[in-house]
């Protein structure tokens, strides 16, 4: 990934998509005003940190970005993903965003969770998803590629898709997973309890349709870096980063 910083704020944007008419980042935890579990650009999670610290964080963030608009939603670990065709429109809850609008930021919220951008170049269009374990269940990915056909006319074979960093395998402990995780995703479970979640992603886009060499997965571990990244694993706080994408 390719590692960028204005002022304080730093964050990274992916080579699959660095050639494209696309903004995008995933933004670390560096250059915000939260402090201490929060420190420092937490982009969400109130409980512990204030309104008014998140309010300038993503407003650091937009600038960093020359965006006006940033658009999210409540995510509640589902597999809705919603069409925006206005800024100023009211959401439900949900865990994804998709638009043809221009210079319209969508963002989603994640810490171990997977911030994932699909832009197709064919189209213009871009949706930005967050996926964690319970999305995978419920494979958010083959339905953002569905749905994604249906509103704006992508193809599978055309889509690129950027997975952020996110809880990696050694991390990805499922004591429960017989009651959790359904049966097809047993086989990715490398040694006793420990699933590969990035290799499920993996698997569900290219079940989907998506082409290996179209698919990015950033391979950092949230809980193995402390100094960029928020994990709810690691330290039990809700600290978020962003990831944003918004079509030029």
């Amino acid at each position: 990934m390719i590692r960028k910083k204005n002022g304080e704020v730093e964050w990274l944007e992916f080579e699959l998509l660095a050639d494209m008419p696309l903004q995008h980042g995933v933004f670390l935890r560096h250059g915000g005003v939260s402090k201490g579990t929060f420190g420092s650009l937490n982009a969400g999670g109130l409980r512990g940190d204030t309104a008014e610290n998140i309010e300038e964080n993503r407003w650091r963030i937009q600038t960093v970005l020359g965006l006006e608009v940033i658009k999210g939603c409540n995510q509640v670990h589902a597999d809705h993903v919603m069409l925006v065709t206005d800024p100023a429109q009211v959401l439900p809850d949900g865990d994804g965003l998709m638009t043809q609008q221009r210079a319209l930021g969508l963002m989603v919220l994640h810490a171990d969770c997977q911030g994932t951008i699909f832009y197709d170049p064919v189209q213009h269009a871009v949706s930005v998803v967050h996926a964690g374990w319970r999305g995978n269940v419920r494979n958010i990915y083959a339905g953002t590629v569905a749905r994604m056909g249906r509103e704006f006319g992508s193809r599978p074979e055309d889509l690129l898709v950027a997975i952020s960093p996110s809880l990696g395998p050694d991390r990805s402990e499922f004591i429960n997973y017989r009651t959790e995780l359904p049966e097809s995703f047993w086989r990715f479970q490398f040694k006793p309890t420990y699933f590969d979640l990035w290799a499920i992603s993996r698997h569900q886009l290219e079940e989907a349709g998506v082409r290996p060499e179209h698919i990015q997965i950033a391979a950092m571990c949230t809980y193995d870096r402390p100094e960029d990244f928020f994990s709810f694993r690691r330290d039990k706080t809700p600290g978020n980063h962003a990831t944003i994408a918004a079509l030029k």
